[in-house]
């Protein structure tokens, strides 16, 4: 047994539906500006540039429910996400192989304090202090791809006290999920327990203490969330 100097943190384990296993969590990839309209309402050109991805901790995943309303800042907005975690990885994967590494899919949100995230961008700086806060991504149980297939279509939508507020489709993705795997794996050694948070469709925006929020992905069910 390894003697380490302090006790290790706790593994982190994910719900998985239909059974009281776990899954456990590597790393969490993020991409950004992933939906064309999503792009344009973010001040961008929705043209298909090439991808680019930032990271949250993986202790930052939660799937409690509750989603505590973070310090230091007074804009903290929803973003509805799929989120697609790997059983398998590797470099270079082609893309016409990459839904093989797929474990499955599940509902969830990338909570962003946008304030700190916009001063970050002004000044050229990462956006870790606005993406990867504690619980920063609530997540749904995961539903495994033999029980739910690959979804490339689906209904995409995010509910604030009952109000729509985010719509979509999966297939309005401009990276798929088998292009985002690909491109990854060019640049990172993919490997089992990572997570990739698949984009958001337009419509993000601020939350406060004591929203509830409903998340839904066609095929994966909803994910209800109180901000506290």
């Amino acid at each position: 047994m390894t003697d380490f100097a302090i006790d290790p943190p706790k593994p982190v384990g994910l719900p998985i539906a239909g059974t009281d296993a776990k899954f456990p969590v590597r790393r969490v990839y993020c991409i950004g500006r992933n939906y064309a309209a999503h792009a344009v309402e973010m001040g961008h050109d929705p043209d298909r540039e090439p991808p680019f991805f930032f990271q949250k901790n993986p202790d930052n995943l939660d799937p409690s429910g509750e989603f505590p309303y973070p310090a230091q800042s007074s804009d903290v907005h929803h973003e509805i996400e799929m989120a697609v975690v790997l059983k398998s990885g590797g470099t270079d994967i082609p893309v016409e192989s990459a839904l093989d590494h797929v474990y499955g899919y599940a509902v969830s949100l990338d909570m962003t304090r946008r304030d700190l995230q916009g001063e970050q961008k002004k000044m050229g700086r990462p956006w870790e202090i606005g993406k990867a806060f504690e619980r920063s991504a609530p997540i749904g149980p995961i539903h495994p791809a033999r029980s739910v297939g690959h979804l490339s279509e689906g209904h995409v939508e995010l509910k604030v006290n009952g109000e729509t507020r985010q719509e979509g489709d999966l297939n309005q993705m401009i990276w798929k999920v088998p292009e985002m795997i690909s491109y990854l794996s060019n640049y990172f050694e993919l490997a089992p327990g990572d997570v990739i948070l698949s984009g958001t469709p337009s419509g993000v925006g601020p939350v406060q203490k004591g929203d509830e929020m409903v998340a839904h992905v066609d095929g994966l069910g909803d994910l209800t969330v109180r901000v506290a």
